[in-house]
Formats: structure tokens, sequence, C-alpha cells
């Protein structure tokens, strides 16, 4: 069946002659089909739309010309409807112009403008019932998502999402495991703590069985792209990856059935109307992928709640290296003196305060560190019985009136956030779960920290208090085994590619000395760039008060009052796990910082002409020659010439260009 495309390219009388014959034989049961065409502002990127003669949705997608995807599927199955299959297309909009302007505390760039096409489809199944299918190209991706309009008393389920992203062949990804529900330290899994298999084909079965989780990463030939989700809310599950072994198709799956709250739902449902998180599919070179901000574009606009408790920033943490004896009181005056002589916003006091120290005893902890201009943030497990642990404040986060009742002792006691742990999964009740808890703790002037937990999908936007979620195999898993350790420095390399370019992480890095019990396989010039080339709303450091009064004086001026909101940031050169070199824009002047994740040295020459301006003056940390030491250089650097460096193997380096 002839498919016509609504902008035509001139015909010649051949092609006419064709089109012709093509009608003569279509039966008026089966009418020729429409192909619509959707362009990116700057028509670089286009996807096609389409009904097959079967009447199931489609599209394809185009960047500069070249196949980005091939013929994929669109629809969901509602166990009272159809939407896959046997539909027919009643209405296409004209193609409208989406510009929005907003800002971020929380990520890679403060002040974002997006601009973006979008033509909304409507699709209608035999018995009258309605779905559209909306599209929106950008000039760095594509997102749909699927709306059901009007109103319904009943609920809706679905039970199946049918789309697919049929990549060329050829094409090979970067992805990462999605871990097997009741699995891992006292079954807390599923969470997104896996390493990622890079380079692999598409045919390649997920090691866990369970799925890949976003973004997920592929390349074809010079062309990149990232796969995730945003746009979130209250009516659906968070969804995953899948992908047939055989054809390398990859689909939408949703979460296990045991991923729920306590007698709560896991697939999507909701009454009308009603709309599915956005499908993101970012295209382009590397810069384009790791400075792309569709995961915020796409989420819903900030609720409103008071602001000016929101303040992103660094904290101290006793935890990651000295584990559970640390949580003391003694211990916790310790770190809040370190933060304030850092110049650091935060201290976080981690599980077994409560029976540790004490409420009155941390009420203690809060006052003091505000007299020292430092904030209190206090753990809490957020499970009831859906995992094994034993720690503690534990179910009292469980029900609405728990929790407020516990975030308002909290408020009273000076503490300024909340490190919640331990979440049971990606079903719908959860994320409602994830929503009350930072709703609830925005009415109590309390921040937000999720561990074990889901990927944020652009939360940060809608809730300006959740400042950041872990949803990453961090620094906690190298000081575990010496094969996380082992496998770091490629990791590292990795997230800014993939888990970070969208949504805050909560690595929490920086390990300048050496571990216990753990030969670190990262130079300390590389630990020193993490907290650049990582983005989170808070961002709590790894390294402890001994070993900072080790390092030389000038690495501890470069992390005294270091910021964490970034006015911008530049990719400049990279390949996902094995070389980072990021610059990103404080109010103070730009940082950019390198990351070797390979153990060969690298030569490298860098164009820092992106950044603008003439650059002039500016400090550089790098390795130094022996183990765990640094050299510092002031450097006159110029736009029209590239910075030479040579990075050790696994190493790294620090540049800082204050501003004139």
């Amino acid at each position: 069946m002839l498919l016509f495309h609504r902008h035509l390219h001139p015909l010649n009388k051949l092609s006419i002659v064709l089109i012709l014959l093509s009608f003569i034989g279509c039966s008026e049961k089966e009418p020729a089909q429409q192909s619509y065409e959707i362009s990116s502002p700057d028509e670089n990127i286009t996807a096609n739309f389409w009904l097959s003669e079967d009447g199931i949705p489609q599209y394809s997608i185009t960047a500069k010309d070249a196949a980005v995807l091939e013929t994929s599927t669109l629809g969901v199955s509602r166990e009272d409807a159809d939407f896959s299959n046997n539909l027919k297309l009643t209405d296409a909009t004209d193609v409208n112009t989406i510009k929005d302007d907003y800002e971020l505390l929380v990520g890679k760039q403060r002040k974002i403008n997006y601009e973006a096409n979008e033509q909304t489809f409507t699709l209608e199944h035999a018995d009258g019932e309605k779905m559209e299918i909306v599209f929106r190209l950008s000039n760095d991706g594509v997102a749909f998502r699927y709306h059901f309009p009007g109103e319904s008393d009943d609920t809706k389920k679905i039970s199946k999402e049918h789309t697919t992203f049929n990549f060329l062949s050829g094409t090979r990804g970067w992805l990462q495991p999605i871990a097997e529900v009741n699995t891992g330290f006292a079954n807390t899994n599923p969470s997104y703590e896996e390493h990622y298999l890079q380079d692999i084909p598409l045919t390649t079965a997920s090691p866990t069985g369970a799925g890949w989780v976003y973004p997920a990463l592929f390349q074809q030939d010079d062309t990149w792209v990232l796969v995730t989700e945003a746009g979130l809310d209250r009516n659906y599950c968070a969804t995953r990856l899948l992908n047939d072994t055989e054809s390398g198709v990859f689909s939408i799956g949703f979460p296990h059935s045991e991923e729920k709250f306590p007698d709560g739902e896991v697939n999507p449902h909701s009454t009308l109307p009603w709309q599915t998180p956005w499908r993101i599919i970012t295209i382009g070179d590397l810069g384009t992928i790791v400075t792309s901000t569709l995961g915020t574009d796409l989420a819903a606009p900030a609720m409103e709640m008071a602001s000016d408790f929101i303040q992103p920033g660094i904290a101290s943490w006793s935890w990651v290296i000295l584990k559970d004896e640390s949580v003391n009181y003694d211990d916790q005056l310790r770190f809040i003196d370190y933060a304030a002589d850092m110049q650091w916003e935060y201290t976080l006091v981690d599980a077994d305060w409560d029976r540790n120290i004490g409420y009155e005893k941390t009420a203690e902890l809060a006052q003091y560190a505000a007299e020292k201009g430092v904030g209190l943030l206090v753990w809490y497990n957020s499970s009831g019985d859906w995992n094994e642990t034993i720690m503690t404040p534990k179910s009292k986060l469980l029900t609405r009136e728990s929790r407020r009742n516990e975030f308002s002792q909290l408020q009273e006691m000076g503490v300024r956030g909340i490190k919640v742990d331990f979440f049971g999964g990606d079903g719908q009740s959860m994320m409602n779960y994830y929503q009350d808890l930072f709703e609830d703790a925005a009415d109590y002037e309390l921040l937000v920290n999720c561990h074990g937990s889901t990927l944020p999908r652009g939360w940060q936007r809608t809730y300006p208090n959740m400042m950041t979620m872990e949803a990453i195999k961090g620094m906690e898993f190298i000081t575990f085994d010496q094969g996380n350790a082992d496998l770091a420095p490629n990791h590292a390399a990795m997230l800014p590619f993939t888990r970070n370019v969208f949504d805050p992480m909560d690595y929490t890095p920086m390990s300048l000395r050496d571990l216990p019990g753990i030969a670190r396989k990262t130079t300390a010039a590389h630990e020193l760039a993490l907290p650049i080339i990582f983005t989170s709303g808070i961002q709590h450091m790894a390294e402890i008060p001994e070993g900072m009064a080790a390092v030389p004086e000038y690495v501890k001026d470069f992390l005294t009052d270091f910021p964490v909101i970034w006015e911008d940031s530049r990719f400049i050169e990279g390949f996902p796990g094995k070389l980072a070199v990021i610059a990103r824009e404080s109010k103070k002047g730009w940082y950019i910082g390198g990351i070797n994740g390979e153990e060969k040295a690298k030569k490298l020459a860098l164009d820092f002409s992106m950044i603008g301006g003439t650059l002039a003056e500016a400090l550089l940390i790098k390795d130094g020659e022996e183990h765990n030491s640094f050299r510092q250089e002031n450097l006159q650097l110029s736009s029209e010439n590239p910075f030479e460096i040579e990075l050790k193997g696994n190493g790294g380096f620090v540049i800082f260009i204050p501003n004139e």
C-alpha cells in the first residue's frame, strides 16, 4: 500500500502514473494510508508516523537523512480496549511550536530553553475508544507519549505497552542490566546498581534476565542515541527496556509483580483522562548526548512549594569509609566541624542514628551544626516488609500520618533533610510512595535524597526539594569489594554518557587517599575530578577529615566552598568507559574535570574554544609522580590553541578558570 508524505517532493511523470495506478488498485475497504513527517526545528531530525495495513501504529526516525530507527511499533493494550492494532486515524493536528523556559538548581545547566515541534495523532478503536499519540521533535531528539482523552469514573488498566525501538543492523549498545527482584543484600533489589555491558551487540541477553535500565546508550557509526523516559507521574509505573535476542529489537517492559508498595498496584492504572510518561530518544554526537536536557525538558514543571530552604551543596559523610562504628555523637561532631572548615553546606548522619545517638542528642547535633553554618541530614529506612533490612529508623515513613509526624519532629529538631534508603522496585504504587515522600517533606522544608532507588526521570524539576538519587553502583561498592575497585575507572568514565546525563546521581565521590583493605585503582587526581564530572544536588564527599588533612593545601583550597550549582556545561572530549573531559561553569568561574577510564596513559590536545571568552589564567591540578600525590601548575590558556596534557593510566586532572 502506498504511503503519502505530508511534505511532498516534486514528482516526475512516471511517479504520477504510478500513483494513479496505485489508487485504482486500492479497494474501498483498504484506503491508502497516509504517512506524516515531523521535523525538528533545525530540520536535521525527522520522524515518520503511519498506520500499517493492519491498523498498527508505526514510526521511524532519521537524522541528517540517515536512518536511526527503522520501522518500529507503537500502541498499548488496555484491559478494556486494545490500542495496538486494527486502529484508524481520525485526526492529525497541525504542527505546533512548543517553547519552554525554566530554571533548575540541580543539574548541569541552570537556565534552560526548550523548543520543539509537536504533532498529535488521534487513533480510534473499533468500539469508538480513542488514543492520541503526541510527538515532539527538538534539535537533540524525538519524544512521544500516549494520551487517552475523555473522562471515566472506572479505572482503566494497561496490561502491555507495544512501543519498540528497531535499531539498524550493526548498532552497538552500552547497557546496564536491572537487578532481579528480591536478590542482593537483604533482598533489597531491584536497584540500578550494576556495571554496564559496553559495546555489545543488541542481541545480547540481559545477564539478570530482568532487562535493562534507562538511560540506554546506542551507537550507529557516528550517531549516538540515548533512550530514556521522563514525565513519570502517579498514574504509571517506571519501565525498563527488554530486547529480543534474535532480532535485537528493544521494547518497553513493566516491573516484576513483586515490585510494589504493600497492597499496591504494579502495572499502570488510572481513570481518564490519562497520559503516559514521555519516551525519549536523544540523537546526535557525544557532545549532544552529554549536554542534552531532554530528561527535564519533558518533565512536569515544578510543583508549588516554599523554596527558601532549597539549597544544593556539599556534604561531609562518615559512613562510606568509616562505616557503622562512626555513627555516634562524637564522630558526627567531628564531621560537622570538618564541613564547617571546608565551607560545605551539610553533614549526613547515616543509619541507626536513632539508636546510636538518639533523637534528643541528634537535635543537639543539628543545633551545633546550625551554629557552624552547616545543615544536618539524617538517614531513614523506607521499607516495610518488602526486604530483610534491620537498619533504623524503619517503617516510620509508610503512612501519611506517621510520615508527617516524623517530618514535623525533624523540623522542630532543626534537621535540614533526609536520606531514604531501600525502596521496593518500580511498580506504580512505589512511584506514588516516592512522590508522597517528596510532597510531604516539602511541607516541612526537608530536602530528600533517595538510595537503593529507581532513576529520578526528571523528578528534580517537578519536586525541587528532591536533591539527588543513587540509582548507580557508587563509591560504597568500591569500599566493599576489590573487584568493584578494579572496574571503578572504567565505570566512572561511563556515567557522564549514561546515568548522569539527565538526572542527579548520588555516587558519593572522591577518596583522595588509600581505602581500608582496598587497593584503589583510580589516581588521586582522577578522584579529585569526580565532583566536576558527576552532578548531584547534594554531593556527598567520601573523603574523611584525616584524608583531607594529608593532601596539599592547594587541593584543600580547591575543594573549599566547592560549587554544585552549575550555570552551564560543555562536553570537551571523551568516549564511554574510556575518557571524559567536561567543563562546568559556576558563578566563580569554569571548572574542568578530566578522567581516564583506561590503564594506558593518554596524550590529549583539548580544545576549550567552546567555553568562550579569552580563558587567560587558570589553575591546573594533576597527578604527581608518587602514588596519591598531586602537582599544581599555573596556566595561560588560549581558546585559539589546544591545551596539551598527558594523563596517567586511570588518571585525571582539574582546571579552574576564575571569572575575570
